[in-house]
């Protein structure tokens, strides 16, 4: 038994009913600071606070009615003063007639424990204040997606009562139109383990909807596992407003371009004379632009992919001469400004094989490819199979839209070999050209 006492890494102390130290173990000394010389015949009072006196009252008094005192935390002092948390443990000690003599105290060091509670704590009070004070509507959900907790920002706007919408009933502040579409998404998601992500109205308190963009990502553990899932809901209602104001606007400006350029063309029509062939291809050039102003407009004026571009330029074959052309090449983002220049050089090739070229029989073919190659964008127009090609004695406008204009606005090199075998057009130019040419 004395061994079991000496080797604890507990304070082992006992007492008579005095509160005078009887015994103390060098456990007791390395988390009180006193030796066993220094404690043995002194109050046990000597380790409590002033303001804690009271407990070593409680204390005795439930020791004489023979009570065992389960272990509560407190605060003792140390011999140098300072205050350490710790947990005790009392029992009444009895003599050989059963008579209660004295009280036996195990007394743990517990000042990791509550600095790792502390530490909790104050992590826990960072987040709720992160939480609560963002601008977004914030949730976390099981691995099932069963939502079990919202920041303050969620129920200031929807006005439902704490834990009203956990589990699956936020669907109450959906809107149905959309609630139907939204609940298999957000399920499909979270069985297949993947980010969510999705746009939808949602009531307010006072009855109105606004729309919120939402996401939710998976948080795992070391092995990979979803335990929770991390979502927020973003307003983004203003944003979907002056998008819809900016599309309207673009759609009025794309109209009332348009009516210039039948302006432009009914001039030309009056001002051409008797030059049908002028005619036609002024014509022609002017529902080019109209082509890549339209998809412009579609695109918001932002970046244009050049499959896109393309479709729309071999739009003014009939479906039989379209057929003869290959288009092929992965996606690649040009910028408005690029993809006007090139739109209008594809139409002009386009015009010429279809006039005098590889479109002008049905065994011609027109290969048009694109594709990056160290850091430079290169299309590549390729005729075959029409008529022995013959480089023009003059050369006009044509040739400026599909050579010149290239070169000079996208500092591209550009080539045009009138091959025996059919036409053949490069054009390389950077890449960052390609894509951030300002418009």
């Amino acid at each position: 038994m004395s061994a079991i006492i000496q080797s604890s890494d507990d304070a082992i102390i006992s007492k008579d009913l005095n509160g005078t130290v009887l015994s103390w173990n060098p456990a007791a000394t390395r988390i009180f600071g006193f030796t066993e010389a220094e404690m043995v015949g002194q109050s046990i009072r000597k380790l409590i606070p002033d303001d804690r006196q009271s407990e070593e009252d409680d204390i005795i008094a439930r020791v004489v009615r023979g009570e065992r005192v389960k272990s509560f935390d407190t605060l003792r002092c140390r011999k140098d003063g300072t205050q350490i948390p710790v947990s005790i443990t009392v029992s009444p000690v009895y003599d050989k007639a059963g008579t209660i003599v004295g009280a036996s105290k195990i007394a743990r060091d517990i000042t990791a424990r509550v600095e790792g509670q502390r530490a909790q704590q104050e992590s826990e009070a960072r987040f709720r204040m992160l939480a609560d004070n963002i601008t977004h509507l914030a949730w976390v959900a099981e691995a099932s997606g069963s939502i079990g907790w919202y920041n303050k920002r969620w129920y200031d706007y929807t006005g439902v009562a704490e834990g009203a919408t956990d589990g699956w009933g936020w669907d109450k502040v959906h809107h149905p139109d959309h609630v139907d579409r939204v609940r298999d998404h957000f399920a499909n998601s979270m069985a297949a383990g993947k980010e969510w992500e999705d746009t939808f109205p949602l009531r307010a308190h006072d009855g109105t909807y606004r729309w919120f963009l939402s996401r939710a990502l998976p948080i795992r553990n070391s092995d990979g596992q979803i335990l929770y899932w991390f979502g927020t809901n973003t307003d983004v209602t203003e944003m979907l407003e002056k998008e819809e104001q900016i599309r309207v606007l673009l759609m009025e400006v794309n109209h009332r371009s348009k009516n210039l350029l039948a302006v432009v063309q009914a001039l030309a029509r009056r001002s051409g004379g008797n030059d049908p062939e002028f005619l036609q291809r002024f014509e022609s050039r002017l529902s080019s632009l109209a082509a890549n102003q339209d998809l412009l407009v579609r695109r918001g004026w932002s970046t244009i992919d050049m499959g896109e571009l393309a479709n729309a330029q071999m739009a003014i074959l009939a479906p039989e001469s379209r057929a003869q052309v290959q288009v092929m090449g992965n996606q690649m983002m040009l910028s408005p400004r690029t993809a006007e220049i090139i739109g209008m050089a594809l139409h002009e090739l386009a015009t010429n094989a279809l006039k005098y070229g590889a479109l002008s029989i049905p065994s011609g073919k027109v290969s048009l490819s694109w594709e990056e190659r160290d850091e430079r964008f290169c299309i590549d127009w390729r005729e075959s199979g029409g008529p022995t090609p013959r480089e023009p004695e003059r050369h006009g406008f044509g040739t400026t839209l599909i050579r010149h204009i290239p070169a000079r606005s996208l500092h591209a090199d550009v080539t045009l070999d009138y091959a025996p075998t059919g036409v053949h057009w490069m054009l390389c130019c950077s890449i960052e050209t390609a894509r951030k040419l300002a418009s």
